[in-house]
């Protein structure tokens, strides 16, 4: 217990700053492990469903598209609309999640694959691990597509690795050649 406090200093401010100092290190302890990117290996069905984003890709603002697929079949499509829609934001991935969270709701969001012609960007990324996506599947990787465009370089590997409260499978280079080819027409 403190008796005495120095001239000018409660002995609430020296509580405070004692709890505040404790908690850092409390939060430390409490957090869980970080998750890590689980690196997934190319299925039997990854190149037709990738197929079908790169035939988004190339009707595009730019050359990106993405599918959402849960059970086997397509559920959302996306393509990029920033120009059509003066919407910086509204990436290939975006607006598959958009659609599909407007007709279907966040729960059923939950445990799908995203499928994108390109390596998705650290915005798109984010939004795939709040929205629970478990797997990603990108033809065109960052490496790619920097050499092509302006492109943030963090990989979705470093962004899944941050993410504590999710597991993300991500599987890269799939038909990533159709992919790049788009921005060279």
């Amino acid at each position: 217990m403190i008796a005495e406090t120095a001239p000018g200093i409660s002995r609430r401010a020296i509580m405070r700053g004692l709890a505040t100092a404790a908690v850092p290190v409390l939060a430390a302890h409490a957090r869980p492990a970080a998750a890590e990117a689980i690196a997934s290996p190319v299925q039997p069905q990854d190149a037709g469903f990738m197929r079908a984003a790169i035939a988004l890709a190339a009707q595009a603002d730019f050359p990106f598209g993405a599918v959402i697929v849960r059970d086997g079949k397509i559920v959302a499509r996306g393509l990029n609309l920033g120009r059509h829609l003066q919407d910086p934001t509204a990436h290939g991935e975006m607006v598959a999640i958009r659609r599909f969270l407007a007709e279907q709701g966040p729960a059923a969001l939950r445990g799908t694959t995203l499928y994108t012609s390109g390596e998705p960007c650290v915005m798109c990324m984010g939004a795939i691990a709040w929205c629970g996506i478990a797997r990603v599947v990108y033809g065109a990787s960052l490496a790619q597509l920097g050499a092509a465009i302006d492109q943030i370089m963090i990989p979705t590997t470093e962004v899944a690795a941050k993410t504590e409260f999710a597991k993300i499978a991500i599987t890269g280079g799939v038909l990533a050649d159709e992919a790049m080819a788009l921005f060279h027409r």
